[in-house]
């Protein structure tokens, strides 16, 4: 159980994408369950959902990025005249 909470801890980001990633292939494969896709189309689907949950991820980190920022330049100075 350490582990994972450590891990947790060290990579937030990567966690929230796996966190994310399985709660959407797990709708994906709830919702579309009685369709008839090909495992072609199946692998499509989730590689596809992975990939989404990954940008979502990046998207949010970047208002992250922009308080960071913020709060940096504030220390130092450089934006106030």
């Amino acid at each position: 159980m350490s582990i994972v909470k450590s891990f947790f801890s060290e990579h937030p980001r990567l966690a929230a994408w796996l966190v994310l990633a399985v709660g959407m292939v797990a709708i994906l494969v709830w919702s579309a369950r009685d369709v008839g896709l090909l495992p072609g189309q199946w692998a499509s689907l989730i590689v596809a959902t992975i990939g989404l949950a990954g940008l979502c991820i990046w998207i949010i980190g970047w208002e992250e990025g922009e308080d960071e920022d913020r709060g940096d330049h504030d220390r130092s100075g450089a934006d106030t005249q």
